[in-house]
């Protein structure tokens, strides 16, 4: 009896396991998950996570037309569920659509720390559209936005578009500190700038933890970074420690052309002119030393 009564629990217990188990179905309304990645530089980077929905309805209909102040409402609303308060769209479809920064950067020219964040925009009929940055990244779309919970909220202008069937987030602009994310969808573009102010600190501090691991066994590196500082004009003394480290640093320094003409260059940045010239002078008479080498300093001095 009693094994029979255990033998029962057990079959109970991996029924309810089992319906607590969900199953891969196709997307809700057929909104296809998304996600794009884009590097600022070479160490920041952003991530979009969103759910894409698509022009043409669920049952085949065409919205054309029926996207913006319909489909997706102007202004606050109430969604009906969650909170009930006044709430924006969910710039996606189905869960929230979040933005990862990994590095602290300034959104349309207002600071905004590394992490992930829920993404919200209000919608307006006319004039510029209000990007919302939310500290709850995790619930479903916009049902549960509070404002207290915002991190940054920032205006941008969308732009008329050529026809996009599904909505995409896109890098449309890059460059070495900022790039531009555009969300498109029908025939709407919404722009905004994503920069990272005081770049060139990010990599002199990246660049000292590496120093510090494998890549400081190697000679090449160190005049690397003392040159990067002299080419940015920054932590020139810094950068001196660094060309000295390439050319005479216990099992890593070595003393050829390279290094000598690196700690020359530094030595003018840093308009110590008596010392480069001795350097120089060393320079140019180094074993290592070749034409070619000579004419690409000397270039470089003209220039």
């Amino acid at each position: 009896m009693i094994r029979s009564l255990l033998s029962i629990c057990l079959v109970a217990g991996m029924i309810c396991c089992a319906s607590a188990q969900s199953i891969t179905l196709p997307p809700s309304g057929d909104n296809q998950r998304a996600s794009v990645t884009q590097y600022i530089g070479a160490l920041v980077h952003v991530t979009v996570d969103y759910n894409s929905p698509d022009v043409t309805g669920p049952n085949g209909q065409d919205r054309s037309g029926q996207i913006w102040g319909q489909l997706v409402p102007y202004g606050l609303n109430d969604l009906g569920f969650g909170l009930r308060k006044p709430a924006p769209w969910r710039a996606g479809a189905n869960e929230n659509t979040t933005i990862t920064f990994s590095h602290d950067v300034e959104v349309q020219g207002e600071a905004l720390a590394a992490g992930t964040y829920g993404f919200h925009v209000i919608v307006q009929e006319e004039g510029p559209w209000t990007l919302i940055f939310s500290n709850n990244h995790t619930a479903w779309g916009s049902y549960f936005y509070d404002p207290a919970d915002d991190a940054l909220r920032v205006k941008a202008i969308p732009q008329e578009s050529p026809h996009h069937e599904w909505l995409t987030y896109e890098f449309t602009d890059r460059q070495g500190d900022q790039a531009t994310l555009t969300l498109f969808w029908e025939k709407v573009a919404l722009p905004f700038t994503i920069s990272v102010p005081h770049m060139t600190d990010l990599y002199v501090a990246n660049m000292r933890k590496e120093l510090q691991n494998a890549a400081g066994f190697n000679w090449q590196n160190w005049n690397q970074a003392a040159m990067f500082c002299v080419q940015k004009k920054v932590y020139l003394e810094e950068a001196l420690n660094w060309a000295e480290t390439s050319i005479s640093g216990p099992f890593v320094g070595q003393e050829n052309f390279t290094t000598l003409s690196g700690k020359f260059t530094v030595l003018v940045a840093l308009e110590q002119k008596k010392e480069a010239q001795e350097v120089l002078k060393k320079a140019m008479a180094h074993p290592t030393t070749t034409a070619s080498q000579v004419h690409q300093l000397g270039r470089q001095m003209i220039n």
